[in-house]
């Protein structure tokens, strides 16, 4: 296969970016699904209907093969309802449907991106690396929320035999979704067989977290010995900007990385054993008491972990490593979390006070900015999970119910909002100081970096000359005319270009150029200070989690 066929034609950033935006809506329908079913009030009347009693029992018990035409008898009631049962369960049905050609299509593209052999690596593919770990735990997320639809065989059996009474003959997707219910019920032990050929790639992006997720994921002791956060421990590097080798990996939800490596080592757990491996397995685990689904969907984590290991032959002996983990999170991760808290309050509340002062400042300290919501999103979520989801432990007559409750909360939420606020007020300051910057600096560094890249080949090369152009077209007078910028195009040629340089045959590899990606990555950052403050803004500080518990 030649490397256009691999590559170019393989289109592998927009097919990742497409299939991760499609994957929330497919949580979305499956998540109001699961609510709707769950709730005697919402649920489709059908499913409680007395007349329907014998024959929902009869298409569970038969669930998937049920020969209506054999059991006319038992499924009388559906034949006199049969149309009004096809038009109220469609949207149900076809969602499910829908699920199927998801599923079709990421097995599709991570089989395609085991074949192109890409190399993932989160500090220099960030983009890359990033929306594939989102695209395996968004569908491992899926799977799981599937196997809690408690009406999915009811749903998916009445409305196939009311369709075939109707038409004569079964829906085409039926057999394939009856098999899809029976295979991932429970879905981990069907997941982790699926995953095997894709084991290599999901263990190779997850060993890129090693660099940053054990410096991320730091206590509150350490954070202040680091003075994390403080403009004001080095008053003459003030005005420097703040930069680092891995800017979007600073503000990376640290939730986010434990999900990714949670629901990755359980699809990839025989090679938990790999150096590494462990080492980022036990330190997610040692953190939390539950992981999220999808809203206000989670697991319980070690619980989960452990019907797991324990029921399949074989990896039965890693269960111990996992209790020892849930011994240490049940004693340490909520004073470790409360700790964090503690400082993030303190540090919020500096940073709105001096960003007030010096509106100016946002500028060149705009990460400390978003690295701060970021942090304290995480330890909002974190918070609000554990308070409504873990069971306070008994000890000496005491429940660690108080362990999970924070009456400052309110404080660390005002922090964020007041952050958010100055960001939003002055947009303007942080535009000007971002086009000088790309157009002065940036484009000159790249354009540098360019000329050493060695064996450019054509795509690449039109990429990088649009990169060095878009950059230098800036000007300080379009923030002034108050002209909208969109660099969503230059962000995804990077994307794509990530994709281009990480497979296993590119003649430009980016692991053998990562001081030109750790600069493109940089520039990413920057760009987004121009046109996309919202988007980071909801990225790092969104809290819409809280419309889905009762606080």
């Amino acid at each position: 296969m030649s490397r256009a066929a691999n590559v170019t034609q393989q289109k592998l950033a927009e097919k990742l970016t497409i299939l991760n935006d499609r994957g929330i809506g497919m949580l979305t329908r499956i998540y109001n699904i699961k609510k709707a079913c769950g709730d005697p009030k919402s649920k489709p009347s059908f499913l409680s209907d007395k007349a329907l009693e014998g024959a929902i029992k009869h298409v569970v018990k038969k669930f998937p093969n049920i020969d209506v035409r054999s059991n006319l008898n038992t499924l009388n009631s559906v034949n006199t309802m049969k149309a009004e049962i096809v038009k109220a369960l469609a949207l149900y049905y076809f969602t499910f449907v829908d699920l199927l050609d998801f599923k079709d299509h990421v097995s599709e593209l991570l089989t395609t991106m085991d074949t192109c052999q890409v190399l993932f690596n989160i500090t220099t593919c960030f983009d890359l690396t990033k929306s594939y770990l989102d695209l395996v735990s968004t569908y491992t997320a899926l799977m799981i929320l599937l196997s809690r639809v408690e009406d999915r065989k009811v749903v998916l059996g009445i409305f196939n035999a009311a369709h075939e009474l109707l038409h004569g003959n079964s829906d085409p997707n039926f057999p394939r979704l009856g098999q899809l219910i029976l295979d991932y019920d429970p879905p981990m032990r069907k997941l982790s067989e699926e995953f095997v050929p894709h084991s290599k790639l999901v263990l190779r992006a997850l060993l890129s977290l090693k660099s940053v997720y054990p410096r991320r994921n730091l206590s509150a002791k350490q954070w202040r010995s680091a003075q994390m956060l403080s403009l004001v421990t080095a008053p003459a590097q003030m005005l420097n900007p703040a930069q680092t080798e891995t800017m979007p990996c600073e503000y990376l939800s640290v939730n986010q990385m434990e999900r990714w490596i949670v629901f990755g080592f359980m699809l990839c757990h025989q090679h938990l054993a790999v150096q590494g491996a462990g080492e980022l397995w036990t330190q997610a685990l040692n953190g939390s008491l539950v992981t999220q689904v999808y809203r206000d969907e989670v697991i319980h984590t070690h619980p989960y972990i452990l019907a797991f290991f324990e029921s399949n032959k074989g990896i039965g002996k890693k269960a111990a490593d996992v209790k020892e983990c849930l011994q240490t999170a049940q004693q340490n991760a909520a004073i470790t979390h409360r700790e964090r808290r503690k400082f993030l309050r303190t540090a919020l509340k500096e940073l709105s006070t001096v960003l007030t002062d010096q509106p100016g400042l946002l500028g060149p300290k705009s990460l400390f900015v978003f690295m701060a919501l970021s942090f304290s999103k995480d330890e909002v979520e974190w918070l609000l999970r554990h308070q409504h989801h873990v069971i306070p432990r008994q000890s000496k007559g005491k429940t660690n119910a108080e362990d999970y409750m924070d009456r400052a909360l309110p404080e660390l939420l005002f922090g964020m909002e007041e952050l958010r606020a100055l960001v939003k007020k002055y947009n303007q300051v942080l535009q000007r100081y971002y086009v000088q910057y790309l157009s002065g600096y940036d484009a000159v560094v790249l354009n540098e970096l360019i000329q050493r890249l060695p064996h450019v080949p054509e795509d690449e090369s039109i990429i990088l000359s649009s990169f060095y152009s878009t950059m230098m077209e800036l000007d300080i007078k379009q923030v002034e005319g108050a002209e909208l910028f969109d660099l969503n195009g230059f962000r995804l040629d990077w994307f794509r270009m990530q994709a281009y340089s990480s497979v296993g045959k590119s003649s430009m590899m980016l692991e053998d150029n990562k001081e030109f990606a750790k600069q493109m990555n940089t520039i990413v950052f920057h760009s987004k200070m121009v046109d996309a403050l919202d988007e980071m803004l909801l990225e790092t500080s969104d809290l819409s989690i809280f419309c889905f518990y009762r606080y």
